[in-house]
């Protein structure tokens, strides 16, 4: 929360973060599968209750945020979610569903099928962004297809995607290019890209037209969109 927080109080209006939902079905807000790697605790969430969860620090000092905290704590802030596991497809739903926030979500996952399922037991559309199966085949369809044609090989596999959410590079892959974000833009979706945290490559990226930029430096990224005029009230 301390990190929303400070993002917050940035100026930022979008949260990226992810889901894991405990043994007893509370929605968490945490990268890992496991507490080891970042928290004083062991285990898999999953596998654990929120009472358990909840005696854990993030490094030392800071408890595991929920779900709900976040959406209560910041009404007006819009959160991209990553749905981590199948556990979480239920929770987040509901989540949704319980805050009304369908108009200030973005549901992402590598997994198409487990993002279409969380899709599902919504009331309301939200937004939401490809697995990484749909956006594999933009990447390699796409500089060989016109746009006519990519949009009907592609119709069912974005029939329900308002983004494409990537790296600059997959492997040895170059993703994020002119004719990528060209095209994306011509069928009406946006591009965001992960995670960027030096600010040269921040510019070169909002030079390309990406709409989106996910980072750790949520400070630098404000100087830079400052510099370019384009943070609220730089003008």
């Amino acid at each position: 929360m301390a990190a929303f927080r400070a993002a917050v109080e940035l100026g930022c209006r979008y949260l990226e973060t992810d889901v894991h939902t405990t043994s007893d079905g509370v929605l968490l807000l945490f990268h890992d599968d496991t507490l080891e790697r970042v928290t004083d605790g062991r285990g898999r969430i999953s596998e654990l209750t929120a009472a358990e969860v909840a005696a854990v620090r993030i490094g030392g000092l800071e408890p595991v945020p929920l779900f709900d905290e976040l959406m209560t704590s910041f009404p007006e802030v819009r959160v991209n979610l990553d749905v981590k596991d199948w556990t979480s497809v239920k929770s987040l739903a509901a989540g949704i569903e319980r805050h009304q926030a369908h108009h200030r979500v973005l549901v992402a996952s590598f997994s198409d099928r487990r993002r279409r399922a969380v899709l599902k037991l919504l009331s309301s559309p939200v937004a939401s962004s490809a697995g990484i199966m749909t956006n594999s085949l933009f990447v390699v369809l796409g500089p060989l297809l016109p746009a006519p044609w990519l949009r009907r090989v592609l119709r069912r596999a974005l029939r329900d995607v308002h983004a494409l959410q990537v790296p600059v590079r997959y492997g040895a892959v170059r993703v994020v290019t002119a004719g990528y974000v060209r095209r994306a833009h011509s069928l009406g979706l946006v591009v965001h890209v992960w995670t960027i945290n030096d600010p040269a490559e921040m510019r070169r990226l909002l030079e390309l037209g990406v709409d989106g930029i996910v980072t750790d430096r949520a400070d630098l990224l404000k100087q830079v969109m400052q510099e370019r005029g384009e943070w609220p009230g730089s003008r």
